[in-house]
């Protein structure tokens, strides 16, 4: 009897529909998979498209299912955790012992997990010593840049968040207004979740003077701290520093505008190098930690899971996907996928030639910090984040106005 599986729509009332759906089976014997992944740019989808692809021709009798919710995914998580219908395999993106444990099974007798980063190890692994899931790379967050366009305006990457603002400054001027000096796509809101999350982080955090994560904790923080975020974003549009079309612009049109010379920084990372130098090899991408915001602070990269699988404790096919995740993790494999990914891997009997190997070696020995909604803030408050975000640069909320909502949104979920 052959498998059948409960199709993952991107459409979230379909999901709701098919959640009562249970697998089922008809007639060529082989398995079918679920896999998730919040993979959102062309690049990254292709790589997983073709180890899944070179997978099943090494496995006939196993089809996988894999899809890319992008912007719906946790939206998608969500309903799927609700009706208890998670995917065999699906991505915990940064939330693995916290959102997903309860619906992961454990892989720590998998034998790649004895060549598991330790760092990896210790942000995936809970305090029972449960494995929740496998990292296909590990995240390094920061700014993107042009290289091409910062050595031609005699730009240092910018180590404080002042000299990150002059230099925006000093491409809109020398450029004559051609070059986009900080780019979004903010048609997915994530993009502007990102600016937030990971600027926050100085803000808040890692400056001696000014770090308030207890106060985060304890639900005592005071929001006025954070508008200074939504201020300088509002700056940014205001003097013509973001591309004009930032609240609808979309991810995928960045690699060839930055192919094009026409982009100076983003905030994307990843395959983004790679796909950019496929379309003009004469283009160097650069990526740097992310800039100190106080005097008595230093950049730092942002960390912790990028791409992960985990598998559904409730699958009915469990050895099956571990066999898919035991294919992933065989050294030319996960090479293979880092390199497709341009981050780093994850184990350590694995070495990547990565797109921006070079520029994460100039900046060894900097601290990662992890994502500051993932250590901070209660689950959901990525959303609200991206969508202020959205409403500032759009002319529909004030600094405060974000500020104020963070606190609201902040309030409700913590409870």
């Amino acid at each position: 009897m052959k498998k059948r599986i409960t199709l993952l729509l991107v459409s979230l009332s379909a999901t709701v529909m098919l959640a009562a759906c249970g697998n089922g089976a008809s007639g060529d014997g082989q398995t079918k998979l679920t896999l998730m992944s919040t993979a959102t740019n062309k690049a990254d989808q292709e790589i997983f498209k073709e180890v899944v692809s070179e997978f099943e021709e090494e496995n006939p009798d196993i089809d996988i299912e894999d899809t890319y919710p992008t912007d719906g995914y946790e939206e998608m998580a969500r309903v799927k955790m609700a009706a208890n219908d998670m995917p065999d395999l699906f991505d915990t993106h940064g939330w693995s012992t916290t959102r997903y444990a309860e619906y992961t099974e454990d892989l720590s007798d998998m034998e790649w997990s004895e060549n598991l980063d330790e760092a990896m190890a210790d942000i995936l692994t809970d305090e029972t010593g449960k494995l929740n899931a496998y990292p296909i790379n590990q995240a390094l967050d920061g700014l993107t840049y042009n290289k091409n366009l910062l050595d031609e305006y005699g730009i240092e990457p910018p180590e404080t968040f002042d000299e990150f603002m002059t230099a925006l400054e000093t491409v809109k001027e020398k450029s004559n207004g051609e070059v986009v000096p900080f780019w979004l796509g903010g048609s997915d809101k994530s993009q502007f979740g990102q600016y937030f999350d990971q600027f926050a982080t100085p803000l808040l955090i890692t400056s001696p003077s000014n770090s308030h994560g207890d106060a985060l904790l304890d639900g005592s923080f005071d929001w006025s701290n954070y508008t200074y975020l939504p201020e300088k974003l509002e700056e940014m549009n205001d003097k013509g520093l973001l591309n004009k079309d930032a609240v609808t612009a979309q991810t995928t049109q960045v690699a060839d505008l930055l192919a094009q010379n026409k982009v100076a920084f983003i905030m994307m990372s990843g395959s983004i190098g790679r796909e950019v130098s496929e379309l003009n090899p004469d283009v160097q991408l650069g990526t740097m930690p992310v800039p100190a915001i106080h005097e008595d602070d230093k950049p730092s990269w942002i960390g912790g899971e990028r791409f992960t699988l985990a598998i559904s404790k409730d699958s009915e096919y469990k050895e099956e996907a571990k066999k898919f995740i035991e294919y992933i993790a065989q050294p030319e494999v996960a090479k293979k996928f880092a390199e497709g990914t341009s981050l780093p891997d994850a184990l350590t009997n694995v070495d990547a030639d990565n797109y921006f190997a070079d520029f994460y070696n100039q900046y060894e020995g900097t601290r990662i910090e992890p994502y500051f909604d993932r250590a901070y803030l209660p689950s959901g408050m990525w959303d609200p984040m991206g969508a202020t975000g959205q409403e500032l640069v759009s002319g529909a909320m004030t600094p405060e106005q974000v500020s104020k909502k963070m606190s609201e949104e902040y309030s409700r979920l913590v409870k």
